[in-house]
C-alpha cells in the first residue's frame, strides 16, 4: 500500500491537470462539458476510492498469490511477453466484471456511482466506488493464474490497466478512424455511459473492443442518436456516499418488503433493476422514459456557495495528500482514524451541497471531532513537523468552516418542490 500510496501522489496532479486542459478547452470552444457540484462530487467520489484502497477496506476472498500457488499448471517467468499476455487477460477479466456489473444485481451496486454523473468529463472517470466489499477480481484472473502468470506482473499492470482507462471519458474527441477497431475510444465509451436504449449495457471493454465485438455487445457512436448520460434511476444527489449505496438500500428494501420469500434471496443476483411483482405494484420506482427530455440534477445555490464547495473540495485534497506523504509514519490504527475523518468531511459538505437540513449537524460534528484531536494529541496526523502552527491553522479552518455552513444553511434556499422529470413506473 505504501507504494500505491507514492504512485498516487505522482498520477493524481497528472489526472487534476488534464481536467483542467480539458475545461479550459471546452470553455475556448463553448461547449463546455463540466458543472459546478457535478465536478465537485466526481472528485470527491474519487477521493473516498482512493482512501478506501490504500486502506485495503476490500474483503479479498481468494487473492491472485493462492491461485498462483494452489492452482498453477506451471509458472513462467516475467519477459516482455509475459507482461503482453498479462496485459490481455487482466483486460479481458475487466470485460467479464464490468459484463457482470451491468446484468446483475448486485454488481450493479457496486458500478453504479462511475455512471451517476449526468454529465460526460475526464472528472466522471473518478467515480469510482467504495461500495465494493467484496472483491472476486480474482476469480476472474482464474486463466493468467492456471498458465502461471507471476503475480508481480499482475500487481504491476493492473494499476496501469485502470490509470490508461482514464483518457476516453470525454465529448471533445471524435472518432478515430481505424483506431477504433484497436483500443476503446472516448466514441465508444461515450456509448457506455449513455441512457439511450439503443446504447445502454453496451461497449463494456476497458482497453480493447474485440470482447465486445465478440460477445455481441458492441453499438457504434450514431450521428443521429445524440448521447444522454447519466443512470435511467437518477442519483438526485451529490453526496458520493448516497449514491454509493442508493441501490442496495433498494434492493434491500424490496428484499424485506415482498412476500415472496424466494425473492428474497435471488432479488440480488437477478438481472439488473429486476424487482418482484408484489414490491413493484405497491412501492413503484420512477425512471426516466425518453432520455430526451432529460431533466439534469442541480441546486439552486448562490455563486458564494459554489466557491465555499470548491474550497472544501480543495480541503479534502489536501487531507488525502496528507495522508499519501505520511502514510507510513501515520501508520494503522491511525491510518483508519483520518481515513475516517476524510469521509466525514466530504459527506458533510456534499450534503450542503444538497442543501440537507442535517448539513449543519454534520459539519457540527466533523469540526468537534477534528478539534478533539487536536486538543487530545497536539498534532495533526503529522502536520507539526512541516509548520509548527500546523494546529492553529487547522483549528482555525474548523471553525470557519463551522461559521461557513451555518450562515449557507440559513441563507440558501431549496425549492419546495422538485423539477418535474419525464418518468416511467417500474
Amino acid at each position: 500500500m505504501t507504494t500505491y500510496a507514492q504512485v498516487l501522489l505522482i498520477a493524481i496532479p497528472i489526472f487534476m491537470v488534464l481536467m483542467l486542459i480539458e475545461c479550459i478547452y471546452g470553455w475556448f470552444i463553448k461547449k463546455q462539458t463540466f458543472r459546478s457540484f457535478d465536478t465537485i462530487a466526481s472528485l470527491s467520489s474519487g477521493i473516498t476510492n482512493l482512501v478506501k484502497d490504500i486502506l485495503g477496506l476490500t474483503l479479498i476472498i481468494v487473492g491472485y498469490n493462492w491461485m498462483y500457488e494452489h492452482i498453477a499448471l506451471t509458472h513462467i517467468k516475467a519477459t516482455w511477453l509475459i507482461y503482453l499476455i498479462s496485459f490481455i487477460l487482466i483486460d479481458l477479466a475487466g470485460y467479464l466484471k464490468h459484463y457482470l456489473s451491468h446484468r446483475v444485481n448486485y454488481f450493479w451496486n457496486e458500478h453504479v456511482i462511475h455512471h451517476s454523473s449526468e454529465e460526460l468529463n475526464l472528472a466522471c472517470a473518478l467515480r469510482q466506488p467504495i461500495s465494493n466489499v467484496f472483491s472476486i477480481g480474482a476469480f476472474l484472473l482464474i486463466p493468467a493464474a492456471l498458465i502461471g502468470m507471476p503475480p508481480k506482473v499482475i500487481a504491476t499492470i493492473a494499476p496501469i490497466h485502470l490509470f490508461l482507462q482514464f483518457w476516453y471519458h470525454t465529448r471533445h474527441i471524435g472518432k478515430l478512424g481505424w483506431l477504433e477497431y484497436l483500443i476503446v475510444t472516448p466514441s465508444q465509451h461515450r456509448v457506455h455511459h449513455a441512457i439511450n436504449p439503443i446504447y445502454l449495457d453496451k461497449n463494456m471493454g476497458q482497453i480493447f473492443p474485440w470482447w465486445d465485438r465478440l460477445f455481441g455487445t458492441f453499438q457504434e457512436e450514431l450521428e443521429d442518436e445524440p448521447c444522454v448520460y447519466g443512470i435511467k434511476k437518477p442519483a438526485e444527489t451529490w453526496n458520493p456516499v448516497l449514491i454509493n449505496f442508493q441501490h442496495f438500500w433498494r434492493l434491500a428494501q424490496d428484499a424485506w418488503r415482498t412476500h415472496d420469500w424466494k425473492a428474497k434471496f435471488t432479488i440480488w443476483f437477478k438481472p439488473t433493476g429486476w424487482r418482484p411483482a408484489d414490491v413493484t405494484q405497491k412501492y413503484p420506482i420512477h425512471i426516466i422514459d425518453d432520455p430526451r427530455e432529460q431533466v439534469k440534477h442541480e441546486t439552486n445555490a448562490s455563486l458564494a456557495m459554489h466557491i465555499w464547495s470548491w474550497i472544501q473540495l480543495t480541503i479534502g485534497l489536501a487531507f488525502l495528500t496528507m495522508l499519501l506523504i505520511h502514510f507510513e509514519s501515520i501508520g494503522f490504527p491511525m491510518l483508519f482514524v483520518y481515513g475516517g475523518f476524510i469521509a466525514l468531511h466530504i459527506f458533510a459538505y456534499s450534503m450542503l451541497m444538497d442543501l440537507h437540513s442535517l448539513a449543519p449537524f454534520l459539519e457540527l460534528i466533523k469540526c468537534l471531532t477534528g478539534l478533539y484531536w487536536i486538543w487530545d494529541t497536539g498534532d495533526w496526523f503529522g502536520l507539526n513537523e512541516i509548520t509548527p502552527q500546523g494546529i492553529y491553522l487547522i483549528s482555525a479552518y474548523l471553525l470557519l468552516s463551522l461559521l461557513a455552513v451555518s450562515y449557507f444553511a440559513n441563507t440558501e434556499t431549496k425549492p419546495s418542490t422538485p423539477p418535474v422529470r419525464p418518468t416511467q413506473i417500474a
